[in-house]
């Protein structure tokens, strides 16, 4: 492809000529001969600084953001957002031949996207998935390394979906990708705000910064669905008001409403109200918040104009979701179920749920994730000994920090009449809480959720918690035959 064709969408200040480019990439180390290399500037390194390795790796062109003096160099204003575009050249526009729906929020991006794409297949559309848990599209799953992928693989992915023949895309959104503009220049079809609280501090520093990232998302959409039950969702909604479909679990004056809420173990009823009827819901994924969820998927539905019955068709033959309110295992004496819940919000929410139908106790095994927002650490201990009756505190993914230092943060936000034990390795936390289950506990794995590994300082190791509970338990069958 010729650099004048990628470069059509730009606004560059200076373009040295044209030549064949055969490839692009914001990664000076995978330069090959006639590839554009993009000089990003990113929280770590800044990608000037290896535009003199590109030209002589045989960059074709190096897109830059000020005169560096060297051949081939084309700049211009921003780079990051130049690289977006330039990556949708590359794979011919993919974005423009179907239609996006993106979903942000602290919680309940993946459930949400997952729901909207089982109603939009229902009502006979073929769509695609881009989220936390993997990539899918035409019955095949790939790896997705970030919840949002790099622009690069971002382009790439619904340039294949298009090939495959789907007309949309449904996408997790993130705070990250929207401030570090892998989506700029994608318009969406319709876009969705679930709700906002504590988490990626570290990247963000406040929260109204964290705030202002997700709002990004709303300027590049047609349509608009936001939780107004959320705060921080009704200073959307006053932000955008075009295009907007509002709902809500606790004002009767959203556009779609829920109410007559009932939890049970495997579900979670209610009553939907819109355009002046109520509509009885069956949702098969259990807890209060997972009516938030459904509403999401059900407004984005109805935004990119799926019938209502087809949607309502739709939620009620949904079953089940990876690492969400999942369960592990279940018998006469306990219950074992797993959840992504890494925020105290979402903590508060999944163990809430759970209490409102436990007959026994609940037991939750959680730690927090190393080098990630260290003053949520505290906040999770605090709304997991609100609504659990015992608490066993371990590791998540420590990274590079010592796990033990990790608990201890954890630790200082508990009260002194806590009931807990403290067990650093996961698989033996995990391991205690099974042999030590009372007569109806229901045991919840916090934080991993579908993740199949563990991240240790250097090293990453196989751990995925569906396996590790089914083969203690196998275990511990085989101890009982023996004795």
């Amino acid at each position: 492809m010729k650099l004048s064709q990628l470069l059509l969408e730009l606004s560059p200040s200076f373009v040295f000529g044209d030549g064949e480019i055969t490839g692009v990439t914001n990664d000076s180390r995978k330069v090959q001969p006639g590839f554009l290399y993009t000089a990003v500037r990113g929280t770590v390194a800044d990608g000037h600084n290896y535009c003199a390795s590109a030209l002589e790796k045989g960059a074709g062109a190096i897109v830059v953001d000020h005169d560096l003096g060297l051949e081939k160099q084309v700049i211009v204003p921003d780079t990051a957002k130049a690289y977006s575009l330039l990556c949708a050249a590359w794979f011919g526009y993919p974005a423009r031949q179907l239609k996006l729906a993106g979903i942000t929020g602290t919680n309940g991006k993946t459930s949400s996207t997952t729901i909207l794409r089982d109603v939009l297949e229902h009502a006979g559309h073929k769509a695609g998935l881009i989220g936390t848990i993997q990539i899918e599209y035409d019955g095949k799953t790939f790896p997705n390394p970030n919840t949002t992928p790099d622009s690069w693989l971002f382009q790439k992915t619904l340039r294949d979906m298009v090939d495959a023949g789907c007309d949309f895309a449904v996408t997790e959104v993130s705070s990250h990708a929207l401030v570090q503009q892998r989506l700029y220049g994608c318009e969406f079809a319709a876009a969705a705000f679930t709700n906002l609280t504590q988490d990626h501090l570290d990247y963000h520093k406040t929260m109204e910064a964290y705030f202002q990232a997700k709002t990004m998302l709303f300027g590049y959409a047609k349509k608009r669905v936001v939780n107004i039950h959320d705060p921080y969702g009704k200073r959307v909604a006053e932000m955008f008001p075009d295009g907007l479909t509002t709902f809500s679990v606790s004002d009767p004056k959203a556009d779609l409403f829920a109410d007559e809420i009932q939890n049970r173990p495997d579900s979670v009823h209610f009553t939907l109200h819109y355009q002046g009827g109520a509509y009885p819901v069956h949702f098969a994924i259990p807890g209060s918040y997972s009516v938030e969820n459904a509403l999401t998927a059900i407004g984005m539905a109805l935004a990119l104009e799926v019938p209502l019955e087809k949607v309502l068709e739709a939620v009620e033959a949904v079953r089940g979701i990876c690492g969400r309110s999942e369960v592990l295992y279940s018998d006469s004496h306990m219950t074992v179920m797993r959840d992504y819940a890494h925020t105290p919000d979402g903590i508060v929410n999944i163990l809430s749920s759970i209490r409102s139908y436990a007959k026994g106790r609940v037991v939750a095994v959680f730690g927090c994730g190393g080098d990630r927002d260290k003053t949520k650490r505290p906040k999770m201990a605090a709304a997991a000994e609100q609504y659990a009756d015992f608490l066993v505190v371990t590791s998540d993914n420590p990274r590079s920090e010592d796990p033990d230092a990790i608990i201890d943060d954890v630790l200082a936000g508990l009260s002194p009449k806590a009931n807990y034990i403290r067990i650093t390795d996961r698989r033996a936390a995990i391991d205690y809480a099974l042999t030590h289950a009372q007569e109806g506990d229901i045991i919840v794995l916090l934080g991993k959720g579908h993740e199949t590994y563990q991240i240790l300082k250097d090293k990453t190791i196989h751990f995925d918690e569906k396996e590790v509970v089914e083969q203690l338990l196998e275990e511990h069958k085989g101890e009982g035959e023996q004795a």
